[in-house]
């Protein structure tokens, strides 16, 4: 059975480049968001949640399968879709696993505790073309495997 992409849509800037290689590759893809930001991409199917805290997670983590592809930034559904046997990659390309995962926690969970002390954190910075060129050689790469 072929994989299907699943895409955590808010605030991710590379929708349209994935919809592309879902297509090329005859892959099916969905889209999720919330109420916010809805998206009509040709090419793929559209879930649109009620806003919420993490409504567009729960979504997403509860229709992923084993096998397949999700793309997210957030590293606590990068952690589920791994338990349910998906391969998960960051709009950057960085492709989460069992291995990076913990590291990647803390790192959030740090943060976290330096910006509720009060302490401030340099924000991201543009996307670059580089970075859209990494994150198509990682997908093709999963989807080709």
């Amino acid at each position: 059975m072929k994989p299907k992409i699943l895409i955590d849509a808010d605030g991710c800037p590379v929708v349209d480049l994935t919809v592309r290689t879902a297509r090329e590759a005859d892959l099916d893809c969905l889209i999720l968001c919330d109420t916010s930001h809805v998206f009509d991409k040709p090419g793929a199917q559209t879930l649109v949640v009620s806003k919420g805290a993490d409504s567009v997670d729960f979504a997403l983590v509860n229709r992923v399968q084993r096998g397949d592809i999700v793309i997210t930034q957030d590293y606590g559904l990068a952690a589920m879709c791994l338990s349910r046997g998906a391969r998960v990659l960051r709009q950057d390309g960085l492709e989460y696993t069992a291995d990076n995962m913990d590291a990647l926690l803390m790192a959030r969970h740090t943060a976290k505790k330096i910006r509720r002390s009060g302490g401030r954190l340099h924000g991201t910075s543009r996307r670059t073309k580089e970075e859209d060129r990494q994150f198509l050689r990682a997908l093709r790469a999963i989807i080709a495997e």
